[in-house]
Parts: C-alpha cells; structure tokens; sequence
C-alpha cells in the first residue's frame, strides 16, 4: 500500500493567497505548500488506487505528484474543502465509485451520499455507493470502513484503509475534535500510519472565538474551538490509538513560523510504503 499525501493543509492551504505572514513566507522560501486536504492509496497488488476526498486542488496535486487517477474515492464530510474537487473527474475519468456515509444528517437532512449524489448529479461517469459507518467493505482489494467522528454542526467520518493480505493499515482522523467515540476509536486503533487532524497548536486556543476544550490533565485544550483538534491533542490522541507513526494534517497557517514545519508535521508530497 503506497499512501501519498496529496494535501495536509486546512481550508486556505499553506501560503494562503493574499498572506505574507513569517509562515507563509517560510514555505515560499522552503519550496513546501500544504494545499487542500487529500490522501491518495495506492494498492499494487491490484494495481487500483483509492482517493480520500476530492481537494479543490485535485488538478494540481495530480500533475504535480504524478499519482495515478483514483479507481475509486471516499468523501469524508461535505466541506468545500473536501468535496468541490469532484468536479475535475468530468471528461477526465469515465468511471468512479464514490463511497459516501448512508446516515442522514440531521443539519442538511440527507446523507453525504445523498448530497454527494445530488450535488454532482451531472458527471456521468460516478456512482454513489451508500456506505454504513462501522461496517467494512472491500474497494480497490482494501478493506475500508468509515467512521463517526466530532465536526459540528455537520456529520463528518474519519476512516480505516486495511490491506486484508498484507495486514498494513492507515487511519485517518477526519476532520474532528479530540471527541472521538470509543467504536471509532476501536477502528482507528493500531495503524502502521495514522493521519491525524492537528489544525494549531493548542497555545492558540485562547484566539478562537470559543476557546480550548477538552483539557488534558496538564490543562493544554485538545480541541480548538469545536471542529478540530490541537496538535497537543491530536498527538494525544494518536498516543492512545497506539499508533506506530503519525503525521498530521489539515494544518492551518497560524502555526508560528519555527514550529510549522517541524515533526510530525506534514507538508505535500509526502509518501509512505505500508
């Protein structure tokens, strides 16, 4: 299983258009960018790839990383950020099976496959597939089993990507808050590569409108606000789960300058053989 990080970055990316902060500076000056989320897998022994989330940046990311088109998707959570891709798949692919949750979505009332299906009505080419969190289905050899996590106010899933051969196995967080359920956990848990959503470091927790929660016993927030966990807490997090390696993603410019490009932090192109 070869995994490729397409995008590590947050909805703006790193540099964002218009900054000139000492972090966006610093990425120029480095030659490293994070663009909008999404993870390519590769699976050789099928020689079928799986795209987790349609970035904005497909198009970029695809010429740029020289990855090959996805067999098939997964759509973690409606987000611009991790859907307004899909669009580029039109005259480019001429099949795709996209996964999506099947549980309505008490905020849009529909599913992300529904809205998935509805909103991209037009591209000929996808089939939705209607997918339960929590139970397993095999796509390009794999076994992929979505999972609930905490984005509000909209359902949002994180994910297992298992090889049912070689048992290697990567897990993405979604995005979420340190509030994970214990089921998802149970998914998660174990990973040769965890994925994991680290937007800020908790000590910027104070800037956000509503603050820091879920405080570990040292007091540090491992949620920033609601939708995202800390870098504190996604390395918590990532310590319970018994992770062997974790890189995190879905980081935001606000990181100071001499510590965003730092470990675990994950910057594009990043590849890793499971």
């Amino acid at each position: 299983m070869r995994v490729t990080l397409l995008g590590t970055g947050d909805t703006t990316g790193t540099p964002t258009v218009g900054c000139d902060c000492d972090t966006c500076d610093a990425a120029r000056e480095r030659g490293v960018e994070r663009t909008r989320f999404s993870v390519h897998v590769e699976n050789e022994r099928v020689d079928e790839s799986l795209l987790i989330d349609f970035s904005p940046d497909f198009r970029y990311q695809f010429l740029r990383d020289e990855v090959p088109l996805p067999d098939a998707a997964v759509i973690t959570h409606i987000h611009f950020d991790h859907l307004d891709g899909l669009g580029n798949v039109f005259r480019v692919l001429d099949s795709l099976e996209i996964y999506a949750a099947d549980e309505t979505d008490p905020e849009t009332g529909k599913s992300v496959a529904e809205t998935v299906d509805d909103d991209y009505h037009y591209l000929d080419p996808l089939t939705v597939v209607p997918t339960t969190p929590l139970e397993t289905v095999r796509v390009c050899g794999l076994d992929v089993t979505l999972v609930p996590v905490d984005h509000p106010p909209l359902v949002c899933y994180g994910l297992s990507v298992e090889d049912p051969v070689t048992g290697a196995k990567l897990s993405i967080t979604g995005d979420t808050s340190y509030n994970v359920p214990e089921a998802s956990r149970a998914v998660l848990a174990d990973a040769d590569l965890l994925l994991a959503d680290g937007i800020v470091p908790a000590s910027l927790a104070d800037y956000h409108p509503l603050g820091g929660r879920h405080e570990g016993p040292d007091g540090v927030a491992r949620t920033f606000g609601t939708k995202h966990m800390t870098r504190e807490g996604a390395l918590a997090l990532a310590e319970e789960l018994n992770a062997d390696r974790t890189r995190l993603v879905h980081l935001a410019h606000f990181y100071p300058a001499d510590e965003a490009f730092a470990e675990p932090l994950a910057v594009d192109g990043e590849v890793y053989e499971l």
